[in-house]
């Protein structure tokens, strides 16, 4: 018999449906998806990109799901009273769940289900929070103990990388408590198996003028402080080196800004959000992808398993939860200290010697990052999930 899991999350994402959909196919598990941001069923405004987000790939598809009704007067991510469902547990009662598993607590709606369902049936977690942006302190010792407070209504928890499991057994739980599935992406998608991506991307890399000899280096995401693409800018302009194109894709708060920096300058490139669908095509626009984040918040980057699914080489900073677990240095890649324009710029210079070297360590990108995959978390989820819903 499947034992049937209940998930509370807040919204659909393009990283979840495809995993959820693959979870709706087992033989172990019977999910159903309790979505607690009813307001977002048909389209979302991010307010970091500045627009609103309607995902052009099936995010409902394949899985039971229900919106729970949000009562909130301000629904949405931006705060701890955003998600506010009172029917939640009553539904997930009613479904007849044998466990939980929570993405985030810090809603009401899912902080108050786990409360509810402590010690009647088991309480997992998954998040992919990191240690990397504690700066010490008072401040760092009283979120602490609020976090342990927290986490003792959380009976296990999934971590997504090396970081994210040192951040729980910092915060109360120990190795028995924790189990491995992996942050990941669609691989299959991204990875261009016709190669049709990676033809229409030599069309395009062809009408921004690069040349099929140049170097393109690729930022993708928000323009935003966190992420901090001005670095870039600034190591790509102390560095200097012809034949190194730069291509920077989203939009933000530093679109502005970015473009002064570079105005005038023909190897840099600015292309607009582009939507799901179309991203396979942009991390073949470049050879590497560089994610020079200083945080605070960055905890994982899921935009690296893309560009290594497409098989593209790494530079990222030492403040991105990835870097330790996706960048072998010198095979796929190289992590610089956050912040540091001379030590970016020194290692895109050892980066950009030719399109061969780079196309070599994008081969390694694809090897290391199978292993990172929906199969894997589902995986995980099917071993560990119904063996500690039996002894609970």
């Amino acid at each position: 018999m499947k034992t049937k899991l209940a998930i509370i999350t807040s919204h659909p994402i393009q990283y979840n449906a495809p995993m959820f959909a693959l979870l709706g196919k087992s033989a172990i598990l019977d999910i159903k998806v309790f979505y607690t941001w009813s307001q977002s069923r048909e389209s979302l405004f991010d307010k970091d990109f500045g627009k609103t987000i309607q995902w052009d790939i099936p995010l409902l598809d394949g899985y039971t799901h229900e919106f729970v009704e949000n009562i909130s007067k301000t629904p949405g991510p931006g705060s701890y009273r955003g998600m506010v469902c009172p029917d939640l547990n009553r539904e997930i009662e009613s479904w007849g769940a044998q466990a939980i598993l929570v993405y985030g607590w810090n809603y009401h709606a899912h902080y108050h289900a786990m409360k509810h369902f402590r010690n009647r049936i088991p309480v997992w977690f998954r998040g992919d929070s990191t240690l990397l942006d504690e700066a010490g302190g008072a401040k760092q010792i009283l979120r602490r103990t609020f976090l342990k407070y927290v986490y003792r209504s959380v009976d296990f928890a999934l971590y997504v990388g090396e970081n994210n499991r040192q951040y729980y057994l910092k915060h109360g739980f120990s190795t028995e408590r924790l189990f491995f599935a992996p942050h990941a992406i669609d691989n299959h998608r991204f990875g261009d198996p016709g190669g049709r991506m990676r033809e229409e991307a030599g069309k395009w890399r062809a009408e921004l003028g690069i040349g099929e000899e140049d170097i393109a280096v690729l930022f993708v995401g928000k323009f935003e402080h966190k992420k901090d693409p001005e670095l870039l800018i600034r190591a790509a302009l102390l560095m200097d080196k012809p034949g190194v194109h730069y291509i920077f894709t989203g939009n933000g708060a530093l679109e502005t800004s970015m473009q002064a920096m570079t105005q005038g300058k023909s190897r840099f490139h600015f292309i607009p959000f582009q939507n799901q669908s179309r991203m396979p095509v942009v991390y073949n626009l470049g050879d590497i992808l560089a994610l020079p984040s200083q945080g605070p918040g960055e905890t994982w980057g899921l935009a690296v398993n893309e560009a290594m699914a497409c098989g593209k080489a790494i530079l990222v900073s030492n403040r991105c939860g990835c870097a330790i677990d996706l960048v072998d240095p010198g095979k796929n890649g190289f992590v610089f200290e956050a912040g540091n324009t001379a030590k970016c710029a020194g290692v895109l210079d050892q980066m950009t010697v030719s399109r061969e070297q780079t196309a070599k360590m994008g081969e390694f990108s694809k090897k290391l990052v199978t292993s990172w995959s929906f199969e894997a978390v589902c995986r995980s989820f099917e071993e560990n999930i119904p063996n500690k819903t039996r002894h609970s």
